[in-house]
């Protein structure tokens, strides 16, 4: 039997390597719509094709490779992730040096990009799980978290620096490099990796891809955490691009509070990712997800009562801080619950079905938010924020959903005992 480690140099590199990869895409986050709109002068409609057509068409691609990543070594799959997302994001600024960029090709980059994000996320999941011990997998979710908030607080303003000194190129250079740096931060963890779950019995494509949402949906508390998860995200993204007309448009904020309103609540992020350890040790696991995951519903029905000035973008900042602090602390607990209530033989697969599900839905609220913008900005913020609210009715509540370890396999193929290490409520 393999022996995985705590949080020691391997854990540092595999750390390091998604700090790398996360500060690149920060950098270069919002690029591909920027380079559609300036560069090849597509209308808003096509951005929003671009933006959809990623999310969909990778759903679709990504649920056969979350059956094939299942029974595979993680961290081969983790780098010729990171290699595919370098190699496709590169091909942007070359294509534009020979002045061969097209909107076809943007789309490409787009649905094969976010493929290859989800395999990545598919992979890494299940990889992070073998590699720490129970007892620190909450810490160690906590600082991945508490990177990733960084890197979104700083990325954005370094992004548009570069933007406006080199052109928007130079941002798609430095994500790819930093997806390359990953892969290589990646291949020098040394611990080897314990065998991939055993297929037992015939491969079927339709059955195995059926087993991962099978058990998702059949887990007392996997399944309400993740129609959460589709109801609160989806609000989420449906009110982001709204923010950014009501600010620009209706409030006339000019572009450096713009950006300010954009990071600044970022430090509410990073401060609850930090203190997920601490919070838990002081009131459990069940205690912190419910109650972080109801803080962070509250806070966008205030965004369509903003009033205009620097009032106005007060109460935006604090909103975005109040509800990022919140997010901080319910995501590591939430990642944490989800390793230990997964068997490894289905980590893969639930892991691809709930991203699928989730941006195919987030891709959906953003439609149905601009339709209903059409007839007032605020409207749909409100409804949006409403909705935001109803997403913690679906919250484990009952407890032996968030303690109950036992779901039946819901294949022939594999008959795990789920959650052997499943934290108690």
């Amino acid at each position: 039997m393999v022996r995985r480690n705590t949080l020691g140099q391997d854990f540092r590199r595999l750390w390091g390597a998604y700090a790398v990869s996360a500060a690149g895409s920060a950098v270069s986050m919002g690029a591909l719509p920027l380079i559609a709109l300036v560069v090849l002068d597509s209308s808003a409609f096509q951005v929003s094709v671009l933006a959809a057509l990623s999310a969909v068409a990778s759903a679709v691609i990504a649920l056969p490779l979350g059956v094939r990543i299942e029974h595979q070594y993680k961290r081969p799959v983790m780098i010729t992730a990171d290699l595919a997302r370098c190699l496709l994001l590169a091909s942007i600024p070359v294509a534009m040096a020979f002045d061969r960029l097209t909107f076809t090709q943007l789309c490409v980059v787009g649905v094969l990009q976010t493929t290859a994000s989800v395999a990545f996320d598919a992979a890494s999941g299940a990889h992070l799980k073998a590699l720490v011990l129970p007892e620190h997998r909450l810490r160690a979710n906590s600082l991945f978290e508490t990177t990733n908030w960084i890197s979104v607080s700083a990325g954005p303003p370094v992004g548009g620096l570069l933007i406006g000194a080199l052109g928007a190129a130079a941002t798609m250079v430095v994500d790819a490099l930093s997806f390359l740096g990953s892969a290589v931060g990646i291949h020098r963890i040394r611990q080897p990796e314990p065998a991939p779950p055993a297929r037992v019995g015939t491969a079927h494509l339709g059955r195995d891809i059926a087993a991962g949402w099978q058990y998702l949906l059949r887990h007392p508390g996997l399944r309400p955490l993740f129609f959460n998860a589709l109801l609160f995200g989806g609000s989420v993204m449906m009110a982001s691009p709204l923010m950014a007309v009501l600010m620009l448009d209706e409030l006339g904020l000019a572009p450096w509070q713009y950006g300010l309103a954009l990071g600044l609540p970022c430090v509410g992020g990073v401060l609850g990712s930090r203190l997920t350890p601490l919070l838990t040790r002081r009131f459990g696991q069940r205690r912190v997800l419910l109650v972080s995951g109801v803080a962070r519903t509250v806070w966008t029905i205030l965004l369509p009562l903003t009033p205009s000035g620097a009032l106005g973008l007060c109460v935006i900042v604090a909103a975005d801080f109040s509800l990022l602090f919140s997010a901080g602390v319910f995501n590591p607990s939430f990642t944490t619950y989800r390793m230990a209530a997964t068997p490894d033989a289905y980590m893969s697969r639930v892991s691809t079905s709930w991203s699928v599900g989730a941006k195919t839905c987030q891709a959906a609220f953003v439609i149905a938010g601009g339709l209903i913008a059409a007839a007032g900005v605020r409207g749909a913020l409100l409804i949006a924020g409403l909705l935001c609210i109803v997403s913690a009715l679906l919250l484990p509540w009952r407890r032996a959903r968030l303690s109950s370890g036992h779901v039946p396999s819901p294949t022939p193929e594999a008959a795990p005992s789920p959650a052997t290490d499943s934290p108690a409520a």
